[in-house]
């Protein structure tokens, strides 16, 4: 039985109990379920360290993400997550943004994190 846990625009944060190997090279330690009022995505990341992502998985509703991922949570359970600030990506575990996306001119490859209540450099 799958349970619905999410609101209508969310993120959550799970730990798996066995790390889940995704390709030959790659293995997942923890994911973030993310739902939109129109999307569903599991965030992929391939180190416990990880601030983004390294793959991502679209789902059509709640109830798919939920059902391939609810028993693979290790005992910590789901980690309620904040909104990302404005402009700030939804798998970034940290309040990061792409340099200039604020202002329409973004800086692909460029971040920068807000702390200490300004945006500074950030280079991950």
């Amino acid at each position: 039985m799958v349970f619905k846990i999410c609101g209508d625009n969310m993120r959550m944060l799970g730990y798996l109990k066995n790390p889940y190997k995704c390709n030959k090279k790659d293995t997942v330690y923890k994911i973030v379920l993310h739902k939109s009022k129109k999307d569903v995505y599991v965030y992929l990341y391939t180190s416990l360290n990880a601030v983004f992502s390294s793959f991502d998985n679209w789902y059509e509703d709640e109830e798919s993400a939920l059902e391939e991922w609810q028993s693979k949570i290790d005992e910590r359970g789901w980690i309620m997550l904040d909104d990302p600030l404005p402009y700030c990506q939804h798998d970034a575990l940290l309040p990061i943004r792409i340099k200039g996306r604020d202002t329409n001119t973004p800086q692909w490859g460029r971040y920068e994190i807000y702390q200490d209540g300004e945006w500074k450099e950030y280079k991950p």
